[in-house]
């Protein structure tokens, strides 16, 4: 898999070096680009309010192998394990994924909208995919996530809402209740809220 975006040359004005800008067409400065297939426009007017939260490890418990973003460029062999017989031919990205070293890597430009969520609801709203961003943590439902992940999804977390009107950041389980468990009890919601200094309203009641 060969990344097709590198982090920008800074750009000179009157022969002094501009410091970069941290997004270029939806396109986080400091991710590893791997562009998927799977995404799509957005809604007119739709207003990307909201950050999802997931985990994934493929096969479950599995880490650092590139079966993820296999999987989100439609790359995966489906033979390879028996697993993904359970997921075969399935269609899927996620904005950003996150593995266990603090790695990230980017797949849709945010103003695209990627197909993370499925069936959802949150806020009010249904079909979450047309107005969030879908960050993918590499690990497993209800386990523990490394301090590197925390701070390259604090880092994130916070160059989006630079951007974006975020005012929701919830995980998978609370848009697709009964549905989905992820990223789980795993998860420290108390860290990602004390690290962006957001008020308790930005995440989800039961957190």
């Amino acid at each position: 898999m060969k990344p097709v975006m590198q982090p920008m040359p800074m750009p000179e004005h009157n022969g002094i070096a501009r410091a970069p800008t941290l997004w270029q067409g939806g396109w986080y400065r400091y991710a590893r680009a791997l562009t998927s297939p799977n995404f799509g426009a957005r809604p007119t007017g739709a207003q990307i309010d909201l950050i999802v939260i997931h985990s994934i490890s493929l096969p479950p418990g599995e880490f650092g192998n590139g079966s993820v973003q296999r999987l989100f460029t439609n790359q995966l062999d489906w033979e390879a394990h028996p697993y993904f017989q359970g997921i075969r031919g399935q269609q899927v990205s996620s904005h950003f994924f996150i593995t266990r070293l603090g790695a990230l890597w980017q797949f849709v430009a945010c103003s695209d909208r990627a197909w993370h969520a499925g069936q959802s609801c949150y806020r009010g709203r249904s079909n979450c995919n047309d107005d969030s961003i879908g960050i993918e943590l590499e690990g497993i439902e209800g386990g523990p996530f490394e301090a590197c992940q925390y701070e390259t999804l604090s880092g994130l977390c916070a160059a989006l809402l630079q951007v974006y009107p975020i005012a929701h950041i919830a995980g998978h389980e609370h848009i697709a209740p009964g549905r989905k468990q992820d990223p789980g009890p795993g998860f420290d919601w108390s860290l990602l809220q004390r690290s962006l200094a957001l008020p308790p309203q930005c995440f989800p009641v039961s957190n």
